[in-house]
């Protein structure tokens, strides 16, 4: 059943074209009116059973285009009875519809962008919408709700879509042929940031070796300082396919070191272990919990190899404990009389050579 048959059925209405248009509008508008009243109590009641205020700002920028969307569906209707010309009436029809798709498609905008930054806040349950990436995902959003904005326009107006569809496709594979290696960093910056293998503050290793404390992570690259005061920047793609070792990232931030020293065979192995936890007493940046440990590794080519445990508060200050505990080591071995063994070549010569004292053949 279409609008003009429909609207031919309704009773009471006045035989004048032009009043049963001027009923009709003010019909809408009527209509407009209690919906928005609806929605609003309708909102209303939901909001009291919410703790935050999103519902209200979106409830704030849907109203409009509800009321609207009545008027202007009214108007429509509205010109039915007059009996225009087929030209006039595709004009008005494309015009209202032009009209509530702009409308909803800025109101649905300004929501997408509420909630965004709503979910944005709340990190602990929707941890890959964070500050950061509330730009990206509002420009994934704006693009997705523009184009069908356009696209339900071009219906509207009964332009026809195939070729621009063709050529936005062809288009579209040639910029991601183009931007190939932006766009791989740009979904990497992503995941990183919803997975979460660091943070901002934690010391990572990555792959080639590189060692340092991550200072930011963007949507592109993550910028790492290193022990000597460098900041490397890294783009996403690279660390998203490197296997990290995230040296903070355990259940708590210190970590343990490893003082690797050999003592010569024969040396007193308890008085090595010894030794070696006397080393860790009174050394700065060492907790006690765990405690210092000694382990009996191996026996080595040149000596009993062993290693001294220690956990320190932070991996920042790995460096200057391992110097602290391999100067107190290599002193207390001296103190003690403790050899440390190193490799030695011992050359035996069989005999040496005999002196030749006949004369050469050339002589004589």
């Amino acid at each position: 059943m279409d609008a003009n048959t429909l609207i031919a059925r309704i009773p009471y209405l006045p035989e004048s074209p032009i009043q049963r248009a001027g009923v009709i509008f003010i019909a809408a508008v009527l209509v407009a009116f209690i919906a928005r009243f609806a929605f609003r109590h309708l909102v209303h009641r939901l909001a009291e059973s919410t703790d935050t205020d999103v519902d209200d700002r979106i409830a704030e920028i849907l109203k409009g285009p509800i009321f609207w969307s009545f008027v202007f569906g009214g108007f429509w209707l509205a010109e039915i009875p007059l009996e225009l010309n087929e030209t006039i009436d595709k004009a008005i029809k494309g015009a209202m519809l032009t009209l509530i798709i702009v409308m909803w498609s800025i109101a649905l905008l300004r929501s997408s962008k509420v909630v965004l930054e709503a979910l944005s806040r709340n990190v602990d349950r929707f941890r890959w919408i964070q500050p950061k990436t509330v730009p990206l995902l509002d420009m994934v959003a704006k693009f997705l709700i523009v184009g069908t904005g356009i696209y339900f326009i071009c219906v509207a107006w009964n332009v026809p879509l195939t070729s621009w569809l063709a050529s936005a496709g062809i288009i579209g594979i040639a910029v991601g042929f183009a931007a190939k290696d932006t766009l791989a960093n740009l979904f990497s910056g992503v995941f990183i940031l919803a997975d979460a293998p660091y943070k901002v503050g934690d010391f990572v290793v990555l792959d080639g070796g590189l060692r340092g404390e991550v200072r930011e992570i963007g949507i592109r690259s993550t910028r790492i300082l290193t022990r000597d005061d460098v900041e490397v920047t890294v783009p996403n793609a690279v660390i998203g396919n490197a296997r990290i070792v995230n040296e903070t990232g355990g259940p708590y931030d210190k970590m343990r070191v490893r003082v690797k020293v050999s003592a010569a065979y024969g040396s007193d192995v308890d008085q090595v272990r010894d030794v070696l936890l006397a080393c860790v007493e009174d050394a700065p940046h060492l907790v006690a919990d765990p405690a210092p440990r000694v382990r009996f590794r191996s026996f080595g080519a040149s000596g009993l190899d062993f290693e001294l445990l220690a956990w320190i508060e932070k991996p920042l200050y790995r460096g200057r404990v391992l110097d602290d505990l391999n100067r107190r080591v290599y002193k207390a071995f001296n103190a003690t009389g403790l050899e440390i063994p190193y490799q030695k070549q011992d050359v035996y010569v069989k005999e040496l050579p005999g002196r030749f004292d006949g004369a050469s053949d050339g002589d004589g």
